[in-house]
């Protein structure tokens, strides 16, 4: 289920989901494309078995927000901001909107560290601040249409049923790792859920008067 565009228009150029997007791709190809995805993990990624114990875990917390684990993680995240984020942009305006990310990233980070405090699985990516994007997508623009490939049909959906869609399968994958005992192969569904909530629950504090 992948989301191929909205039509919900915006009234300006998102510059900072673009700056986002670019300073993600930045971290990727110019640091840990040089360095080495494990070694780039092993050096900034956020182990929460190790929270707060590493002497930069401020450090840690932030710039595990833009790392990732390859290329299809990185572009599956700056896709969905991409398709997602212009409008939550427009609805708060710039400055906030790059307060809104960060702070759903942390939220969802802290949603991972607090319930899964005994992993040593490091976690990265912007998928949690990314995560904060649908929560309030799904509180705005609820009836908004986006255009979802599913194979090989395209077919267009009210957002609300695409967002519940993808909260729900997030939700059922975390069971399924708490009922099979597993570490999740690498993927924070809790830090995803965390930050579609904290994104449903913050946007009304962001948004611009209308």
């Amino acid at each position: 289920m992948i989301p191929i565009y909205g039509t919900q228009g915006t009234r300006g150029w998102p510059w900072v989901s673009v700056l986002l997007i670019l300073a993600n791709i930045g971290v990727f190809a110019a640091w840990q494309c040089r360095v080495g995805l494990e070694q780039s993990v092993g050096i900034a990624g956020l182990i929460p078995a190790e929270f707060p114990r590493e002497p930069d875990w401020i450090l840690h917390l932030f710039a595990s927000m833009f790392m990732h684990g390859g290329w299809i993680h990185l572009l599956g995240n700056m896709w969905f901001l991409w398709i997602f984020g212009a409008n939550i942009e427009d609805a708060t305006g710039p400055r906030q909107f790059f307060y809104f990310y960060l702070l759903c990233g942390l939220i969802a980070s802290m949603t991972e560290l607090l319930t899964a405090r005994h992993s040593l699985v490091p976690m990265i990516g912007a998928s949690g601040a990314v995560s904060g994007i649908l929560g309030a997508y799904f509180l705005l623009f609820p009836r908004a249409k986006i255009a979802t490939a599913f194979f090989v049909f395209v077919f267009e959906i009210p957002a609300f049923v695409f967002l519940l869609l993808w909260i729900a399968l997030q939700i059922l994958s975390e069971e399924a790792i708490f009922h099979a005992h597993q570490e999740g192969g690498g993927v924070a569904y809790l830090a995803h859920i965390g930050g579609f909530f904290a994104g449903l629950l913050l946007i009304s504090f962001f948004k611009k008067e209308l």
